[in-house]
């Protein structure tokens, strides 16, 4: 099953603020939660909170881009800046600046056909379109929360995902990535809940572990099917047309 982990209450990691700040955020955060608690009562919780690459879509950079440069995918680590992509997740360049820098040594490429090896390559994680589609039909409040430039734009062009959740929580907007623990709050705090009303599912252990330390339950995605059986278990109802899910019809562990 897919790995579940859970803060019941808003604890910072102290290795992950420095120590003069981490009495002033800890206030404001406990401030945060005592004036938010008002704000759930009429709507639907938990909220769901999704990272996009290799959780909701195949993440084309591992296979996809290699080939495309006729390198291996040792070979284009090697030779990529090794901050380019970075500050373009984070909107510090544009895709024009990004061209300009994205190898060491600055050489040239077809930024146009890079992105349309990327549009080629987007596309939805076996099972977890059909997921979200039961998950809408009950009506959670679905955000993506996604490390990513302003490409996500092809995604959205090429899948539709906002059929599904809203384009909430990008780091190309915000300024900041996962796992940094401010990127949480932000959002949180642009929610207007507790985190302990927020699911968050990412396939990244280190992402899952920032959003629990803040109080957000997260889930380690593995692959739909065990992220179905344990958004069941937290609660989430998943059935469809009246219908329990398959999961649901099973019986449990040591019953017959």
């Amino acid at each position: 099953m897919a790995q579940l982990m859970r803060a019941p209450t808003i604890c910072f990691n102290p290795k992950l603020f420095p120590k003069h700040t981490r009495n002033r955020m800890a206030l404001n955060a406990n401030n945060m939660t005592s004036s938010l608690n008002n704000n759930t009562n009429n709507r639907k919780l938990p909220i769901l909170l999704f990272d996009i690459m290799d959780t909701i879509v195949r993440d084309p950079f591992y296979h996809d881009i290699p080939a495309f440069f006729r390198m291996s995918f040792k070979e284009l680590i090697e030779c990529k800046h090794p901050t380019a992509w970075i500050e373009f997740e984070n909107g510090v360049i544009n895709e024009e600046e990004l061209a300009g820098k994205f190898f060491k040594d600055g050489r040239p490429f077809d930024l146009e056909g890079l992105k349309n090896c990327m549009r080629r390559g987007y596309s939805y994680i076996d099972g977890i379109e059909q997921l979200l589609q039961a998950l809408k039909q009950n009506n959670y409040e679905m955000h993506a929360f996604t490390n990513y430039p302003i490409w996500y734009k092809i995604i959205e062009d090429k899948l539709n995902i906002s059929n599904y959740l809203s384009w909430t929580f990008c780091s190309c907007i915000y300024g900041k990535r996962k796992p940094d623990p401010y990127f949480y709050l932000a959002v949180v705090e642009h929610l207007k809940v507790d985190p302990v009303s927020c699911i968050f599912i990412d396939d990244r252990i280190k992402n899952v572990e920032a959003a629990v330390g803040i109080g957000i339950t997260g889930l380690h995605f593995k692959n739909p099917d065990l992220l179905r059986q344990d958004l069941e278990r937290l609660g989430v109802d998943i059935s469809i047309d009246g219908h329990v899910s398959e999961n649901q019809l099973k019986p449990a562990e040591g019953q017959t």
